[in-house]
């Protein structure tokens, strides 16, 4: 009984994938574009916060 489970246990977990350098995109460059998404959407966050404060003090 605990076999069973044991082995139902290992083949329903899914296991981590391993990088394949043919196959998949590199872990830096994957590290790069999302610091790259991080930052254009803290410029779009932080321009859509000076136009609120800038119709605040000017409307």
């Amino acid at each position: 009984m605990a076999e069973a489970q044991k082995r139902l246990s290992q083949t329903t977990l899914k296991r981590r994938q391993r990088f394949h350098p043919k196959r998949d995109v590199r872990p830096a460059v994957l590290a790069k574009a999302n610091r790259l998404v991080i930052s254009i959407a803290a410029f779009i966050g932080l321009s859509f916060l000076a136009v609120l404060i800038l119709q605040a003090v000017l409307g």
